[in-house]
């Protein structure tokens, strides 16, 4: 049942419904009333991109019992023939609905209704405007005549002679027209002479061509595309290039929506030089906490870097001093997060590649490194090990967190792709597992100490080699001091046991031992104090500006301990001597500026901050004492640190400026040396550059800029110069060009090991193209 109020300017409302019944409201009116019925039709053009089907928001009859309200200069009603007529500013509107028209017609027998002159139809941003509409109400059926669809979402424009809906969710074009483009002349548009589209199938267009501007470009006799608003399976844009290394590339996705929560896409990449890979995507959600990724590549290579015919200039990489004789090329990654009962989260990380330049060869692409990293980091917050690093980390990761503790338990299995390929024996330390439980600093009850403690349990494994057990505690507690306002005084102890346990028939020594015991201690003294003043400035922007100087002084000490006779796998086990004085001076400058918003009244919103705050300058200098340097007395000892100084300026919002040395105050030499700049402003316009040294090693130069030249174009470029070696590590240059419904980006990149064209044209709402 669907009634509708229908209100004339000048008497009063009632209701009408499909029994022909009426239902007085307040008093009887002597004026008929009409009803108009919503038609929609949404057409989708695009395989990636979809819009919600306008039958869903205009046409689909309403359950909420909300009645129409109409309102006309003039309402007719003939009995006979039970039709309602509305002449005249026709207004019908429902909730966000509203249809407007210059007649309206409604036979209540049939529920037929035809609207003529003007005829606008809108729901939120949606809007159809047309000559005339007539629409059969139960059957929902319909035909809009000269008709003009406009979809907010994506910015649809779609137009045809006649838009007929066929069925619940089936339509029928006729000399129909679809763009994103904005108007009478679009830059695109794809016309056709017949267009079907089936809501949640597909869609087909006869004589389907391609325009831009009034220029016809491609026609194809007949085309078909994804009609469906939910996630729906289908091929995806592919990917097209030319290379020396793999020959002409096509590279094919396909979506497969598999349900709800999860879905895949399935690759074929045709390389000619280097023969087919396949690979595939699975991605799933089972609640908002629990998500998990898995994608595997495969390539049987035609090509091998064996060491023959120039093979590692061909098919390798320089500067690697292993070949890759192999053609079986895999990559395996996968990332899966679990929430657990009682607070516990797990975490797991798998990567596993087949030779130490699958990641070099494939960096790029739908499937690459570079998306692959972009998509975990993403969704997953964690990152994978980089693309030149043949050591790759798997792991198994169980955690909870409470209010002072922490509880870490983790398997890290160390793949490392040249050892398992070329050595006979694999010395590679993984951790199965290693257990943290950690306390957080807080205060003992009843006096005035505080203390935290880190444990762990490790258990090392090697394939080839030593492995062992070792349990290490370490608390450390601390006892703060303050002398009034201006100094403070904090002491602390660190008390460290550690326990190892060997198989003596893994050790390289004749000893029998088989459990190790450690204990050592650790001591340090902090004082610092701060004094500071606050200038008064009263500027529009900036209120005031707070100066703090803070000098500190620490002293740690760690004793000398003869610790050869214990195992050794990390840093752990071999704890060096410290016998330090640390001394260092901060500078800040911290402005002030009024943020609050006021109101009519003139008064500071008491919902906002009153002031925002921005540390633009911070400076400071520091250096370290060796007190067991100077006291061995060695004619080349070197007791004082490098003088370091480090400099931050952010004095606003488009400009940075960081810079940091250390200086030898015995050959009065820089040792290191790096600076990095960023200046941009709100239309996209940025320069920024970075350069780091280091002595007798390292010296390079990276520079970045992007500007705006108009709106509309941007170009870009990129320059990284190794200057010790005096060679070229990346340039990169390229443009965009963005128009109201299209783009075109150009690119130009010249690596160490590479060399690349890229070509991409977008179009909004339909896809893009290039290579």
């Amino acid at each position: 049942m669907l009634n509708l109020m229908l209100k004339n300017r000048n008497y009063s409302p009632f209701c009408l419904n499909d029994r022909a019944d009426f239902q007085l409201r307040k008093c009887a009116c002597t004026y008929p009333l009409v009803l108009l019925i919503i038609f929609v039709f949404i057409f989708i053009f695009d395989s990636v991109v979809f819009a919600a089907p306008m039958s869903d928001r205009l046409f689909k009859n309403d359950d909420s019992g909300e009645p129409w309200n109409l309102t006309a200069d003039e309402i007719n009603h003939d009995r006979n023939t039970d039709i309602y007529t509305a002449s005249g500013n026709v207004i019908i509107f429902k909730n966000s609905r509203k249809i407007t028209a210059d007649f309206v017609r409604f036979d209540h027998k049939t529920f037929h209704a035809h609207a003529k002159g003007n005829v606008k139809l809108t729901a939120g941003g949606d809007v159809l405007t047309g000559n005339s509409l007539d629409m059969d109400l139960k059957s929902e059926t319909g035909t809009v005549h000269d008709g003009t669809i406009f979809l907010k979402e994506n910015n649809f424009h779609i137009s045809g002679k006649s838009i007929e809906k066929t069925g619940e969710n089936s339509y029928l074009a006729e000399e129909a027209t679809v763009s994103t483009c904005d108007g009478e002349t679009p830059d695109w548009k794809i016309t056709g002479k017949k267009i079907t589209v089936d809501i949640e199938g597909y869609g087909f267009i006869n004589h389907a061509a391609f325009w831009t501007k009034k220029l016809p470009v491609m026609y194809v006799p007949f085309m078909a595309f994804p009609a469906k608003t939910k996630r729906q399976s289908g091929l995806l844009a592919p990917e097209i290039g030319q290379s020396d290394r793999k020959g002409m590339e096509y590279n094919q996705p396909y979506f497969w929506a598999i349900n709800e929560n999860t879905d895949a896409t399935l690759y074929v990449h045709h390389m000619g030089e280097r023969g087919e890979k396949g690979g595939f995507e699975y991605r799933y959600i089972l609640d908002k906490q629990t998500r998990g990724a898995l994608m595997f590549d495969y390539l049987d290579d035609k090509k091998q870097d064996d060491g023959t015919n120039n093979s590692d200039k061909k098919w390798g990489y320089s500067g690697d001093s292993y070949l890759r004789p192999n053609s079986d090329r895999y990559w395996f990654r996968m990332k899966h997060d679990q929430e657990l009962p009682d607070g516990f989260k797990a975490k797991l990380d798998i990567d596993i590649v087949s030779d130490q330049d699958y990641l070099h060869e494939f960096k790029d692409g739908h499937n690459g490194f570079n998306a692959t990293e972009a998509y975990f980091k993403k969704y997953f917050g964690r990152e994978i090990d980089n693309y030149d690093d043949p050591v790759r980390i798997n792991r198994l990761n169980l955690s909870k967190n409470w209010s002072f503790y922490t509880f870490n338990a983790e398997t890290r299995w160390y793949d490392n792709v040249i050892k398992r390929r070329w050595s006979d024996a694999d010395d590679t330390l993984h951790k199965l597992p290693v257990i943290e439980f950690n306390s957080t600093r807080q205060k003992l009850s009843g006096t005035p100490l505080y203390a935290d403690l880190d444990s762990e349990y490790t258990n090392f494994y090697r394939k080839d080699g030593m492995s062992g057990h070792r349990v290490d505690l370490y608390p450390r507690i601390y006892m703060p001091f303050r002398l009034k306002s201006f100094l403070s005084l904090e002491s602390s102890l660190g008390l460290r046991h550690t326990t190892w346990y060997v198989d003596p028939s893994e050790r390289d020594t004749n000893e029998n031992e088989t459990i190790y015991n450690r204990e050592m201690y650790d001591a340090s003294l902090d004082l610092s104090t701060e004094f500071f003043r606050v200038f008064k400035i009263n500027s529009e922007r900036v209120d005031s500006i707070k100066h703090s100087i803070k000098p500190k002084i620490v002293y740690s000490f760690t004793p000398d301990e003869d610790q050869t006779d214990y195992p050794s796998f990390d840093g752990i086990d071999r704890i060096g001597m410290n016998n330090l004085i640390a001394y260092s001076l901060t500078n800040t400058f911290t402005s002030r500026s009024p943020s609050g918003k006021t109101g009519s009244d003139g008064k500071k919103d008491a919902d906002e901050p009153s002031y925002t705050y921005n540390e633009f300058l911070r400076i400071m200098i520091a250096q370290s004492f060796n007190v067991n340097e100077e006291r061995e007395d060695k004619k080349d000892g070197k007791p004082f640190s490098p003088l370091y100084g480090e400099l931050k300026l952010t004095p606003f919002k488009y400009l940075s400026f960081s810079t940091d040395a250390t200086w030898s105050t015995y050959d009065s030499q820089i040792v290191t040396r790096n600076a990095s700049g960023r200046l941009s402003d709100h239309r996209g316009d940025s320069l920024s550059a970075e350069y780091r040294f280091q002595r007798d090693s390292t010296e390079s130069l990276l520079s970045a800029i992007n500007i705006k030249i108009f709106d509309n174009l941007l170009l870009r470029a990129y320059h990284e110069i190794n200057i010790h070696d005096n060679k070229r590590i990346k340039t990169d240059l390229g443009f965009l060009y963005t128009s109201q419904c299209w783009s075109v980006d150009f690119g130009y990149t010249d690596e160490v090991d590479d060399e690349k064209f890229s070509f991409m044209i977008n179009f909004t709402g339909l896809g893009g193209f290039g290579g």
